[in-house]
Parts: C-alpha cells; sequence; structure tokens
C-alpha cells in the first residue's frame, strides 16, 4: 500500500483492483482508507434495469425536455395517456434515478447527490456581471439514454461564449469522469470562477483541490432555488433535441462518436443569437465584437467522455440561440 498522495491519480476502477480482500495484516477499511477509496464504491454493483423500465425512462426523457414543468403526478396521468398504467411510485423511482424534476419552487433532486463529509463552498456569483471570457466556468452532469440502457455526460463550460472546453461520458456516477473533464478544461486557461451544485463529485477533494491549486475561486449553488440549473438545462436540452433523440445511440462508442461530431459542429458552426449570431468559438478564442454583457443570476445557477481523437474541444450554449 502506497500513500494517499500517490494514489490521486488512480481511477475508482484501479483502486478497486488494488484491494486485497485477504491481506493478513491490513483489514480493508485501511486498505479504503489508504487508497481514499470508499467502501461503498468498492462493492458498488450498476443496477440492470429491465427493458419496460428502459422504455419508460426513454418516453419520460423526450417528455420533460417538452414539459420540464411536469411533476410524478403529471408524468404519470401522461404516461397512462400513452397507454402505460404504472404506479407512481414506479415513476418516481425511474425519474430520481434520471436526475430529473419538475422545474418550480422547490429543492431539486439532481444526478449529483451531496457527501455530508466534504466541504460546501459559497455562491460567489450573485449580481456578478459575465463579461469577458474565462471569468466564470462552470460544470454539471446529465442523463443520456440509448438504444439499451443510458451512460452520463459531464461538461465545462465557459459562460460568456456558451463554449464547452471539455466533455466527458461515463456509466456510473463516480467522480472520475468530472475530474478529467477538468483537467482538459483547465489545459484551456484558468477561470476566475467556477460553479458547481453540491454533488459529491464536484465537492470532492480531489476536484476541489485541482481548482484551489490553480488559484480558482469555487462557488457553489444553494439548496432549495427555483431555477438552480437553468443554464445547464437549456444546453442539455439543446443536445437532446437536435442530436441524441434524433440518433438514438445503439452503444457506448457510437454515443461517443457523435456526441463529439455534434459538439464539434456546435462549436465551430453553430451560430447563437445572444452572440450577435456568432458561434461559441468565434467569441472564446476572439471576442473581437463583444456581446451583451451577463449578469449572474441573484438566484443560484448551476451549469452539470470525451474521445481525444475526434474532439479536442467541446461547446455548448447556455440558451436556445
Amino acid at each position: 500500500m502506497t500513500g494517499s498522495k500517490k494514489n490521486q491519480d488512480l481511477t475508482v476502477e484501479q483502486k478497486r483492483k488494488a484491494i486485497e480482500p485477504d491481506h493478513k495484516k491490513i483489514p480493508i477499511c485501511r486498505q479504503c482508507e489508504l487508497l481514499g477509496l470508499n467502501r461503498s464504491s468498492l462493492y458498488y454493483k450498476p443496477s440492470v434495469e429491465t427493458g419496460y423500465n428502459e422504455q419508460l425512462m426513454r418516453l419520460i426523457d423526450e417528455q420533460y425536455v417538452k414539459t420540464p414543468f411536469y411533476g410524478i403526478d403529471k408524468m404519470s396521468a401522461w404516461l397512462g395517456r400513452e397507454g402505460h398504467k404504472v404506479n407512481h411510485k414506479r415513476v418516481r423511482r425511474l425519474v430520481r434515478q434520471m436526475g430529473l424534476e419538475a422545474v418550480y419552487p422547490r429543492r431539486k433532486r439532481n444526478l449529483s447527490v451531496p457527501d455530508k463529509q466534504h466541504r460546501i463552498y459559497p455562491y460567489l456569483l450573485k449580481n456578478v456581471q459575465i463579461d469577458r471570457t474565462d471569468q466564470v466556468w462552470s460544470s454539471d452532469i446529465t442523463y443520456i439514454r440509448m438504444y439499451r440502457g443510458w451512460i452520463y455526460l459531464t461538461a465545462v463550460i465557459d459562460w460568456f461564449s456558451r463554449y464547452v472546453l471539455s466533455w466527458e461520458i461515463s456509466l456510473t456516477l463516480e467522480s472520475d469522469f468530472c475530474v478529467k473533464a477538468l483537467k482538459k478544461a483547465l489545459s484551456f486557461g484558468i477561470p476566475e470562477f467556477f460553479n458547481t451544485d453540491q454533488g459529491s463529485q464536484f465537492t470532492s477533494i480531489e476536484f476541489t483541490k485541482i481548482l484551489q491549486d490553480a488559484g480558482v475561486q469555487i462557488s457553489m449553488d444553494g439548496k432549495g432555488r427555483a431555477f438552480d440549473n437553468i443554464f445547464s438545462e437549456r444546453l442539455w436540452r439543446t443536445v437532446k433535441v437536435e442530436d441524441v433523440y434524433l440518433r438514438d445511440y445503439q452503444t457506448v462508442s457510437e454515443a461517443r462518436y457523435y456526441l463529439g461530431r455534434y459538439f464539434d459542429f456546435y462549436n465551430n458552426e453553430r451560430i447563437h443569437e445572444s452572440l450577435g449570431y456568432r458561434t461559441p468559438a468565434e467569441v472564446y478564442f476572439a471576442a473581437v465584437v463583444t456581446p451583451v454583457a451577463l449578469r449572474a443570476p441573484s438566484f443560484t445557477t448551476v451549469s452539470t467522455h470525451g474521445d481525444n481523437s475526434i474532439l479536442n474541444s467541446s461547446v455548448f450554449c447556455l440558451d436556445n440561440g
């Protein structure tokens, strides 16, 4: 066993393989501690949904994009009208598993689940005017359906230009893919602020230490605000409507390939009205004509694997422009 500092670059899977269950002197709990591995991660096995549940999740995902204000009761009723008489408890479980919740003033459930042992940082962007690139970056996670099963997508975006500096996909919600996306994004530059929700992926010591070492001010959304995730919800919705639903990815490799192609298009070709009908790449790398400055909302705002052979820099927008 080695010290925790030497294990910071190991993935969760590598840490799992390093555990020796039959070690005579070091118990499993101590091995996990030395490796910086949660015991729950050691025994974690991805759940396998039935084919019918996957069908329901696909329907819920599509309808949520159209009616994000539908709660559990309305979503259950809508499914019933479509010929799927399912119990609202089942719908609630599937909706929570997908990280969705109706957009109205109440506590929001996110794919990122808080860890009470991690430090929560204050929200620093209230009334901050966003008027330049690399001023505020943010990250979030979303569910991406496939023909069978699903994956999780995370991205790091620059608020001013709507440019996504990096993205990653994962089969689980472990923090590794978020850390990897962050490291890739920092190859572009260093932001003044980095904003996320309070999920354990973003409050983990590994994630926050990278930001602290780079001198970045860490900002985190509060709880119970009505539109915490408004920017990223619009952003994720655009990707799903314009690519995910149209292609219906068959495999993880196919999802990675087409997401890479789409982000490349979004980055370099898709123009935005709010950017003066320019692309995010034009604004991020040039910024010759400054678009209208944004002001960070007074309410908290949240933003959520790429393949280097396909995409070295990817993009997203924070609106539908």
